[in-house]
């Protein structure tokens, strides 16, 4: 497959093959949510944003695995350097329980968990974050951000997360997810969660976390409070609402949520699950706004889970914090570390930043009546449309065209192109949205 000039093809979306292969699927898996009837074949070519399906169809995934595939698909970025490498048996080790290397720290033949984790420190030292807990996922990083800004209070008995908000699906990550009933609905929470508003308004505030001149925050926490600040764990927070609708905080309500956490000297732990690693034109998404995260939380485009923060929030208790398997993919650790050097290397933060205007700009130019707002932040790109239905419409249409899509919040279309993705890419894939959009809006 040449990049340069691939295109999507589409014979039969869903076609034999594939519906083949996922009645098989479903028949011993339990019930979980699929975006779309689409079947990778893993043999087939595919590069960045082009992948190849069962049926043969060429498809333009505009979704990098909800941005866990950070770079598309068999990127020469990081396929090439882990060519070079004989792998070795266990691949998959105890985690941060065993070391492991090869060569020297500074110059090893094998990258892997200690280099993973001083580039982690390396790109967060401007909020001071200088230690590093890896773990398997996105939900074990919260969790472990949780369990030690708990450890770090001295009478913790609540934590704050914000409406609209998703964080996860253990029982501990769930007890802060307010995104849908869904999510949480029979499942015992943690005891004395509170929620407040998140606050996207655009102009004056109608979503209640503004009364006057005072936030939630402060009613609940300040001198007239009924909340003794000294007892709040943490704040935890998402940058942008991903599974929320991808809102975008206002910059009031993001400096209030800063101003609290530092007055009253509770932990931010600020989710970048989504958001973080090079997405939004920076390195996380928390520096586009007024707030320093004492803990950031990262995953899918780092290939591993990781909790990141300041040394003296973490427990120094041994086995306090702590994972069998947790942080110990040798080859997601190797592969973290080329993902953090492609970014560096190739200027991928700068071209999230041009090529996530380019999309938005190309969307909006379109005026869609159907299409009620386009907002972006890097390649974190958003449509809000006027229904869930015409939402859902467009993107079943955008699937007959070959490019996938995702939704979330109740009328809202996400776009997660690769980082690398080209100007010819982003123009290929707003002109398939743009005519599903136009098919939509006809009908």
């Amino acid at each position: 497959m040449d990049r340069e000039t691939a295109e999507p093809t589409v014979t039969e979306p869903s076609g034999e093959a594939a519906r083949e292969w996922i009645a098989a699927h479903r028949e011993v898996a339990a019930p979980s949510e699929h975006s779309h009837e689409f079947v990778w074949d893993v043999t087939a070519d595919a590069e960045g944003p082009f992948v190849t399906d069962l049926d043969g169809n060429v498809l333009m995934d505009f979704t990098c695995h909800i941005g866990a595939a950070p770079l598309g698909y068999n990127n020469p970025k990081i396929m090439d350097e882990l060519r070079e490498f004989d792998l070795v048996d266990p691949l998959k080790i105890a985690g941060q329980d065993f070391y492991f290397g090869s060569g020297t720290v500074d110059d090893p033949e094998f990258p892997g968990s200690t280099q993973l984790m001083q580039k982690l420190t390396e790109v967060s030292s401007q909020y001071g974050l200088d230690t590093v807990f890896l773990s398997n996922s996105g939900a074990e990083a919260i969790e472990n951000a949780m369990k030690a800004a708990y450890d770090a209070c001295e009478a913790p008995k609540y934590g704050i997360t914000f409406t609209g908000a998703f964080h996860g699906r253990t029982l501990g990550t769930l007890s802060l997810t307010r995104s849908g009933s869904v999510y949480t609905r029979k499942y015992p929470e943690i005891a004395s969660v509170r929620e407040v508003p998140f606050c996207a308004c655009d102009g004056d505030c109608t979503c209640g976390f503004w009364a006057g001149d005072e936030s939630r925050l402060e009613a609940m926490l300040g001198p007239n409070g009924h909340i003794d600040p000294r007892e709040v764990a943490f704040l935890v927070l998402e940058p942008i609402q991903g599974v929320g609708g991808y809102r975008f905080p206002n910059e009031d309500f993001a400096r209030e949520v800063g101003r609290v956490s530092e007055e009253y000297d509770i932990p931010l732990i600020v989710d970048e699950i989504q958001t973080g690693v090079g997405r939004s034109g920076s390195m996380w998404a928390s520096d586009h706004y007024p707030f320093e995260p004492d803990f950031i939380t990262s995953a899918k485009a780092l290939r591993v889970g990781a909790t990141v923060g300041k040394s003296e929030l973490f427990p120094e208790e041994k086995n306090r914090l702590g994972s069998t398997w947790g942080g110990g993919d040798i080859v997601s650790a190797m592969q973290g570390v080329f993902t953090l050097e492609a970014i560096e290397e190739y200027d991928l933060m700068e071209n999230a930043e041009v090529r996530g205007g380019q999309l938005a700009d190309r969307l909006v130019d379109a005026d869609h009546a159907c299409v009620e707002d386009v907002r972006n932040l890097g390649l974190l790109v958003a449509v809000d449309f006027d229904t869930r239905e015409r939402r859902n419409d467009v993107v079943a249409a955008a699937l007959d065209r070959g490019l996938l899509t995702l939704g979330c919040g109740h009328k809202t279309l996400r776009l997660l192109p690769p980082l690398d993705v080209t100007e010819r890419e982003v123009d290929l894939g707003a002109s398939l949205l743009n005519e599903a959009v136009a098919e939509v809006d006809d009908e």
